[in-house]
């Protein structure tokens, strides 16, 4: 019988390449939220998968990108330390012909920590096999240390052999949590989470951006299966306000709707669920705001 591994696995990659949507494949239960925006990840997710001969300690991270504001700073920084943490690094590019310019960049930063590294190549259903072939080519040149593996996270094509790789660059070790827990996250992080993943979805412009999301009081009620939760939404304009809440609370009424089926489907009963929107200007630019918001 193979020794038992374990061991730290970072995700980093830059925005949008499908980071959290890896994470929720490997895991098996949707730890992280996913939007088609940008930037949507803030702060380091761990997910936990565990199997009989192993446990990948699986932390999601913010998107690598060109931060000029105080709340993307902070996200870069996040992401930065939470890369160095990884025993094994997954360094997530995109599929294409050849690499973006943000995808070069951050390849030449996960070398520079010369962990061992697999450079994943997702969204693969996305584009033509032999197009890819070029890409792999230029990865190979410039990081030929590195394993690379072509995937899809959003089908699950050739996670099989993205898993067993991973199992066999972790180290020898007995598992590091407990195997029934499958994240490091609570209740309340994961509401706040879901009611921010729902604003991306339904807000344009720059809303979801300035926005964050506060469980202010979450109480369970064990007889009725029943979770109370009331959540504050913070955004730094007034203008931005009167958009979230919409006319006669419409949409304000839709994000909350759809989150709390989300939120009953992932914690497995009723949820009441109570939302309210309030001004704090320019918090995303004070530092000590953004440090109350886990960042």
């Amino acid at each position: 019988m193979s020794e038992h591994r374990a061991g730290f696995v970072a995700i980093g990659g830059r925005t949008n390449v499908g980071k959290s949507t890896l994470v929720n494949r490997l895991v098996g239960q949707k730890i992280a939220i996913v939007t088609p925006r940008p930037q949507t990840t803030r702060r380091r997710i761990l997910g936990i998968r565990t199997d009989a001969d192993s446990q990948m300690l699986l932390l999601d991270t913010p998107g690598l990108h060109e931060a000029k504001k105080e709340l993307n700073q902070r996200m870069v920084q996040i992401a930065r330390r939470a890369i160095a943490e990884g025993e094994v690094v997954l360094a997530v590019v995109e599929a294409a012909d050849k690499l973006n310019p943000g995808d070069r960049i951050v390849l030449t930063d996960i070398r520079a920590l010369r962990h061992p590294t697999i450079v994943v190549i997702n969204k693969i259903d996305r584009i033509a096999r032999p197009r890819i072939l070029p890409l792999i080519e230029e990865i190979h040149q410039g990081f030929p240390d590195a394993e690379i593996i072509p995937i899809s996270a959003l089908s699950g094509e050739n996670v099989d052999e993205l898993v067993a790789t991973i199992k066999h660059l972790l180290p020898v070790s007995p598992a590091l949590m407990p195997g029934d827990e499958y994240t490091d996250q609570t209740e309340r992080m994961i509401a706040e989470e879901i009611v921010r993943e729902k604003i991306f979805i339904k807000m344009r412009q720059e809303i979801p951006f300035s926005t964050a999301v506060r469980v202010d009081e979450f109480e369970e009620d064990a007889e009725r299966n029943l979770k109370k939760i009331h959540a504050t939404v913070i955004v730094d304009r007034e203008s931005h306000k009167g958009m979230l809440i919409g006319a006669g609370g419409r949409t304000m009424k839709e994000i909350g709707s759809a989150a709390r089926i989300e939120l009953e489907q992932l914690l497995g009963g009723k949820v009441f669920l109570e939302i309210i929107v309030k001004v704090e200007r320019n918090w995303t630019r004070d530092p000590r705001r953004i440090a109350e918001f886990g960042l």
